[in-house]
């Protein structure tokens, strides 16, 4: 975790006294259940929560003192409790393995890491959707390949980012689904020494779901998924990161970041503007990406257990949930403050001398009888002409002094060519399928 890069409610769920408490519910729900069960006593149970009762500090020096004699962070935790609580502390852990304990816990973190990602998502979506609506017939240039295409709207462009971070909303739902699961199976997961209703107990408790085989640990590939799943809202991310970043540059100019007062842009050059959060925001999302790899190279475990996903773990939890929360919450502020410049988008669009309507002169042209071949020559020979001119010439006038284009089309036809609002016609069919509303 870089504190740069870091957000409290996110960094707090995984401190190690947010760890050790989490293991401790875990582990008193575990002996609660017990106790009904008749394996060990009520009285157990009820010594464990009459101390949480006295909201004690977690000291996370002590355990961690005991751990460097143990070498085992469970069994650290465990005696620690035992020393405040007394005699009956000797019930917990009844039939239960450290990874019950460690899995579990982990369940519970990435669930609510997920919450807190999940309201994060809520609250960009909120914001896209204010700002497409807001240009949702502000013309600007489609690009293919980088070049101007045809008209489009800036609220089309925000539209598709609206879709696209609903995507990530019901992948990032489904992936926390399948990653909230709860293991207390006890040592290789048969249940030899726990029942199964202490499992269904806790996992009741801590809103998690049973794990049906946990082999000792959840299978990995759940947590392979989510981490996977992060990675591509990441990548939506860069995706909109970048076309800021396009569309600031100078040559181009319709968009940019906000520039508060007192900002500097170079620390050699006066004049500059940078996308500096939008470059950010293309390495965090690197970053993310990255721990979806060793997630994935973590399903592999020896048989029932072994502990290489531990140390990776320790890394990309807090990590990928750490930086994406940040890079959300960044990307929020960008779109919410995002200066847009309509007149400059219109001025790049009419920049190549209406080369942008050559697709509706062919299709009139094919319409009016000339085959699709010699449409497309006699509309291209003019385009290049334009194009050749850095858009100092006119397609309009040109393909109205082409003899073959005015022997199919009338000069007035030509010109209704030439509509810009033509291309804005269906953009509330679009709005209502993306927002449910135009």
């Amino acid at each position: 975790m870089v504190p740069r890069y870091a957000r409290p409610q996110m960094t707090a769920l995984w401190e190690p006294e947010a760890r050790f408490r989490i293991w401790f519910e875990i582990e008193a729900h575990a002996t609660e259940k017990l106790g009904e069960l008749g394996v060990v006593p009520p009285s157990a149970a009820k010594a464990l929560w009459d101390w949480w009762g006295t909201n004690p500090t977690i000291d996370v020096a002590a355990i961690d003192a005991i751990e460097a004699v143990t070498k085992h962070d469970v069994i650290a935790f465990l005696t620690w409790v035992a020393e405040q609580v007394g005699d009956e502390a000797r019930f917990m852990h009844q039939g239960m393995t450290s990874s019950d304990v460690l899995d579990t816990c982990l369940a519970v973190q990435l669930a609510r890491a997920s919450d807190i990602l999940i309201e994060d998502l809520d609250k960009l979506l909120d914001v896209i959707k204010r700002r497409a609506f807001e240009h949702k017939l502000t013309p600007t240039i489609g690009r293919s390949h980088g070049i101007h295409a045809e008209p489009v709207t800036f609220g089309l462009k925000m539209a598709e980012a609206y879709a696209e971070f609903s995507r990530c909303r019901t992948r990032l739902i489904a992936a926390r689904a399948e990653v909230a699961t709860c293991a207390i199976s006890g040592a290789v997961g048969t249940f030899a020494n726990i029942d199964p209703l202490v499992e269904e107990h806790v996992a009741q408790k801590l809103g998690l779901a049973i794990e049906p085989v946990s082999t000792q640990v959840i299978p990995r590939d759940r947590h392979a998924m989510f981490f996977a799943t992060l990675g591509v809202i990441a990548s939506s991310i860069e995706r909109l990161s970048v076309e800021v970043r396009h569309l600031q540059r100078t040559e181009v100019l319709e968009a940019e970041e906000y520039f508060s007062p007192g900002q500097k842009g170079s620390s050699a050059m006066p004049h500059k503007r940078n996308p500096v959060l939008t470059e950010n925001l293309t390495g965090l999302a690197r970053m993310v990406r990255s721990y979806a790899m060793p997630a994935m190279e973590n399903v592999a475990l020896w048989h029932e257990r072994d502990i290489s996903h531990s140390s990776v773990e320790r890394y990309i939890g807090p990590d990928a949930t750490i930086t994406l929360d940040f890079a959300l919450g960044r990307l929020t502020g960008v779109i919410d403050k995002l200066l847009v410049y309509p007149e400059r988008m219109m001025k790049n669009l009419d920049k190549m001398g209406g080369l942008v309507h050559s697709q509706r002169v062919l299709l009139a042209l094919t319409q009016a009888g000339v085959s699709r071949e010699d449409s497309y020559l006699y509309v291209q020979r003019n385009a290049m002409k334009v194009w050749e001119s850095d858009g100092q010439l006119s397609l309009l006038e040109l393909l109205k002094a082409d003899p073959d284009v005015s022997a199919a089309l009338t000069a007035q036809q030509i010109e209704e060519k030439f509509d810009l609002g033509y291309h804005f016609k269906q953009v509330d069919t679009i709005f209502r399928r993306v927002f449910g509303e135009a």
